[in-house]
């Protein structure tokens, strides 16, 4: 273990590089430089009169937004002598089958290409941009013919690949905890239990106020939700990330949701230079064109490709034709690193109710992936990773609910078979979409995903006594098919704070 200092000095030496080379650097810069003209900034107190002026002008706190973002985003610096990779996966086995799956979705992609005779890359003809542009914003109902493409993978391809993840040092079954595990995963991570995360998730307590519970129609506002909207008004003329994160996890009243998490994830009012203004999901079909626009523009993004530092997964490459190998010649495609699976659209389409302006659109949905949603798509040993939630979740089942798991798994309808796309899709698409952004604002607020493994495991809590009388996968997922009915915190806090542990 390092020192703590030692950790904290390299986390600020890395913040203030990181800072140093961003828009906010130099409009403090010029914010500074403007002071020096103001009567009040004095030449024997300089360095004090000008911090006082860019506390007073509020720039320290959009400094302190900045540092904070940071923290949140980027791990923990390791030991300095570890390898980069580290930081990107510290466990090799999981660094070895991301990278094993990458190049199988690589060769999907190819070969989909090679049968379609479609270059995978190159420069739209002049005519064809020029019909773009006038087409930006009806992209949705002028969609090109894409019956021949089939996805590059879907979540059920991924889940087989997780099924087959072990490490090579607990081959054998050798710890005995661990072989008590009947579920999917067979990899010894530490996930957390009940007690554990009801410390981590205290404020969804039972005698804490809940958005989602206690502004429901029979409960008088002036209980809890006039309060609570008073205090989320305060939190926004404060600008402060930090306490809007600690807000939004008793959840966002309605109108205050799209300015609160813009703070949370320090995305500025000011308009980004991207040309911007779903799926099948009923929800979400009116907001197709935002889809299309909103995608287009990340698959080409490459500020996204900066995720890949903290990120188990590593951008594909291809070479310039004629050149193949050749490190000069190499580019990332798709230009952002990102190979899109079916269902990559829901990350965006529940986004499409909060956000009107496109440009604000698309850089929440930015920060939303480059923070939480790229983990739910690559293999790592993560705490809020694809591989610690669908652990998480068999772990919750089969110590709270043994009978149920046994029972399941005895009629061949293993619970992880059912709920891995709801977790892969953070729910997206399956609950109501006013229940969705409830469970989002949690997710912001404790900066984790663990949330969506809790939830899943609630969800067949609820449903057990039905689950109970089936005799076949197919009967197990129709009792589950239909998740729009739900209510995310009562089944949330029944779970974590009503079950016996």
């Amino acid at each position: 273990m390092q020192d703590p200092e030692r950790g904290l000095s390299l986390t600020i030496a890395r913040v203030v590089q990181r800072l140093q080379g961003s828009s906010l650097h130099s409009q403090l810069e010029r914010q500074a430089r403007v002071s020096l003209h103001k009567p009040e900034i004095k030449l024997e107190s300089l360095k004090e009169d000008i911090k006082d002026f860019l506390k007073t002008s509020g720039w320290e706190k959009k400094l302190q937004n900045a540092v904070y973002s940071e923290l949140n985003v980027f791990p923990w610096p390791c030991h300095p002598a570890a390898p980069p990779e580290h930081i990107k996966e510290p466990l090799a086995y999981m660094r070895k089958a991301q990278g094993s799956w990458e190049k199988r979705i690589l060769k999907s992609l190819n070969s989909m290409c090679t049968e379609l005779n479609i270059p995978l890359a190159q420069k739209r003809p002049a005519n064809e941009q020029k019909e773009l542009l006038n087409k930006w914003n009806e992209m949705g109902t002028d969609e090109p013919d894409l019956s021949l493409f089939r996805p590059v993978y879907a979540p059920k391809d991924f889940l087989e690949v997780l099924m087959n993840l072990r490490n090579p040092n607990y081959e054998n079954g050798e710890q005995p905890s661990f072989r008590n595990h009947l579920g999917l995963i067979q990899v010894p991570l530490k996930v957390k239990d009940i007690p554990e995360l009801k410390e981590d998730f205290s404020e969804l307590g039972l005698n804490i106020g809940q958005l989602g519970i206690d502004d429901s129609a029979q409960v008088p506002p002036e209980f809890f939700e006039n309060e609570h909207v008073r205090v989320g008004q305060k939190v926004l003329a404060e600008q402060d990330s930090a306490a809007a994160q600690q807000y939004v996890r008793q959840g966002c009243p309605t109108a205050l949701r799209a300015d609160l998490w813009a703070l949370i994830l320090n995305i500025s009012n000011q308009p980004e230079d991207v040309k911007l203004t779903a799926s099948n999901d009923d929800y979400y079909f009116v907001f197709e064109d935002y889809l299309y626009q909103v995608l287009l523009c990340f698959s080409r993004d490459t500020s996204v490709l900066e995720h890949f530092t903290y990120s188990s997964a590593t951008p594909p490459k291809s070479y310039i034709q004629g050149k193949l190998g050749m490190e000069e010649y190499a580019v990332f495609y798709p230009p952002n690193g990102v190979i899109p699976f079916h269902g990559f659209s829901m990350y965006v389409a529940p986004l499409c109710f909060l956000y009107h302006e496109p440009s604000k659109l698309y850089q929440i949905f930015r920060e939303m992936y480059v923070r939480f949603f790229f983990r739910l798509h690559s293999i790592s040993s993560h705490p809020s990773g694809i591989v610690s939630l669908c652990l998480l979740f068999e772990t919750l089942l089969q110590t709270h609910l043994p009978q149920l798991f046994y029972h399941l798994r005895e009629i061949g309808a293993q619970p992880l078979r059912i709920s891995f796309k709801w977790m892969v899709r953070a729910f997206s698409g399956y609950l109501a979409t006013d229940q969705l952004l409830l469970l989002w604002d949690r997710i912001l607020g404790y900066n984790s995903l663990e949330i969506l493994a809790v939830l899943a495991a609630a969800v067949f809590a609820f449903r057990a006594v039905n689950l109970m009388e089936v005799t076949s996968l197919a009967a197990a997922e129709a009792v589950l098919a239909d998740l729009s009915t739900l209510k995310v915190m009562p089944l949330l806090q029944i779970f974590l704070f009503a079950t016996v542990t």
